[in-house]
């Protein structure tokens, strides 16, 4: 990738792990995020990841200190998993 800067290089290989990490993640949990089985909650995939968010942001918050590696996966995950729930499946449009 020639003439690729440092920080594009890295934002390319960040991007690319977290791709793997939500395919393998949804293929071992069933996609349950997207399509939650409905036995103890009734909220539709929008509003049940945005309850994952919250408790995700709720820890964190509630321990700075103990912030890691996982709980910023988790929370980039679960924006890229709403922005599906919510039918968005490109940002092309914000690109000037």
């Amino acid at each position: 990738m020639a003439g690729i800067v440092d920080s594009q290089q890295k934002i390319i290989a960040l991007c690319d792990s977290m791709k793997a990490l939500l395919l393998e993640k949804n293929q071992r949990y069933g996609d349950s995020a997207l399509s939650p089985l409905g036995i103890f909650s009734t909220l539709n995939a929008t509003e049940g990841i945005k309850v994952r968010l919250d408790d995700k942001l709720a820890r964190i918050k509630n321990h700075p200190e103990s912030l890691r590696k996982n709980d910023i996966a988790d929370i980039i995950g679960y924006l890229i998993l709403l922005c599906i729930a919510q039918g968005w499946t490109s940002f092309d449009d914000l690109i000037d």
